[in-house]
């Protein structure tokens, strides 16, 4: 199993981006995926994670109402739009795969067990 995060970049305060996870190898679309965000000094946290659109679906108190997370089971992608960003958003932002099916997924790093390579994301004017 592989994941690939990719769509960071650099964007002013109140900018948007678009965030996506491939995912690739033996999975299944009921395995809970969560995006999470890392900043020197401070611990992972995961910001946003989905089983499912509309079923499952958890977020961050800090980041509710302005990101979306997504699952395209066709394609196996999680995507995580970041809208209204603010600088403390800035970090590097990776995603990660239960490898367990689930009908719930967590925002604690402890539930996942297969971790991509981080996106960085900075916000700055």
């Amino acid at each position: 199993v592989q994941l690939q995060a990719s769509g960071g970049g650099v964007v002013q305060p109140g900018g948007s981006l678009r965030l996506s996870c491939v995912i690739s190898g033996r999975t299944s679309p009921q395995m809970p995926v969560g995006w999470f965000r890392e900043t020197p000094g401070k611990r992972r946290e995961g910001v946003a994670c989905i089983v499912a659109e509309e079923i499952s679906e958890s977020y961050e108190d800090s980041v509710k109402g302005r990101f979306t997370i997504s699952r395209d089971k066709t394609r196996n992608t999680v995507d995580l739009r970041l809208d209204r960003l603010q600088p403390e958003d800035s970090g590097t932002y990776t995603c990660a795969l239960a490898e367990e099916e689930n009908w719930y997924c967590t925002l604690f790093e402890v539930g996942y067990q297969q971790w991509g390579r981080g996106t960085q994301v900075t916000v700055s004017s």
